[in-house]
């Protein structure tokens, strides 16, 4: 155990522990968390900024309003039921369209309207929120997989996560969902996470489960060297939505979409550390070469010149 700690050290992997220590709790304002651990929050901030996000089309904070919730939804076929606090992907519901007077969720289950409002009741009751409180059920439009992602998404939605630090982008994975994942793109519930280079936007390396792959598991095609669409714009509206939240170490997921092309999905306060699995590089080098470089009036161009500088180099060129 004591070799493959030292050897994860001079690899530059960070734990967790030097996550909360040094980054996290260093950089990240306790008061800015409730701006990305409220997904309406978030929602409200990128908007105002003029950054897309998915159109939301309903809110229920309250039981009482579970109601109008139904009615806000008959006009609805394809729409996706999250918990506004929510983590790690729970209490996330898919509809993929109607099926008589009820709807159908991801993978061909039918779902009754009571059901669907069973759901959300459990939302607003805190059921997924983070530390149990009280939540609002959300309901956005479903967005669609662009072209070129078909092939290697399973019944759900790919994202970007983009590693955001002090206002510098230093690596990136695409996350696909697969049988196994639900529909849903957390790599905790068997999504592929996917490797990034920051530099060409192509594909380096991919795991499932923590274990290296080289294609997708269930239509087997090969993910290795693929570019992935728009990914400038996605590193880009990542790096906007960042800057508006104020923290320092942050996690953004961007989901290009087939109509609208890159949109936030969510930012994260607390990323977690697979995307250094996916990526196989670890992200201590790159976070030591944003503190030997940083200066607070770097324009944004030349913060997205200097992360490719550090991607591609893990220093200054």
């Amino acid at each position: 155990m004591r070799r493959i700690l030292q050897a994860l050290r001079r690899e530059g992997v960070l734990g967790i522990n030097q996550r909360n220590s040094r980054y996290t709790l260093r950089w990240n304002p306790r008061r800015l968390y409730p701006l990305v651990d409220d997904k309406l929050k978030t929602k409200e901030l990128c908007q105002a900024a003029g950054i897309p996000t998915p159109r939301l089309l309903a809110v229920a904070r309250e039981h009482f309003e579970l109601r109008g919730l139904r009615a806000r939804l008959d006009g609805e076929e394809r729409f996706v039921l999250k918990p506004s606090r929510g983590a790690m992907g729970n209490g996330i519901l898919i509809v993929r369209g109607r099926r008589g007077d009820g709807f159908i969720r991801s993978g061909g289950k039918s779902l009754t309207t009571q059901d669907l409002l069973y759901h959300a009741a459990g939302i607003i009751s805190g059921m997924y929120a983070l530390g149990g409180q009280p939540d609002s059920a959300m309901v956005e439009e479903l967005l669609e997989v662009h072209p070129t992602l078909v092939e290697i998404t399973q019944d759900g939605v790919p994202d970007v996560r983009v590693i955001v630090y002090r206002g510098i982008p230093v690596m990136a994975m695409v996350r696909l969902p697969t049988l196994a994942s639900g529909g849903r793109a957390n790599l905790h519930q068997g999504a592929v996470g996917v490797g990034v280079d920051l530099v060409s936007g192509l594909a380096t390396h991919a795991v499932c489960y923590n274990r290296p792959i080289r294609r997708h598991p269930d239509s087997r095609v090969p993910l290795l060297g693929r570019p992935f669409p728009d990914f400038e714009r996605v590193v880009r509206i990542a790096l906007r939505a960042a800057d508006q939240v104020g923290l320092g170490y942050v996690g953004a997921d961007v989901v290009v979409d087939a109509r609208y092309g890159p949109v936030i999905l969510e930012l994260n306060a607390r990323p977690g550390l697979a995307v250094q699995l996916a990526n196989r590089a670890g992200l201590r080098p790159r976070l030591t070469a944003v503190d030997d470089t940083w200066r607070p009036d770097r324009p944004f161009e030349e913060r997205i010149t200097l992360a490719r500088e550090i991607a591609s180099s893990g220093k200054l060129a």
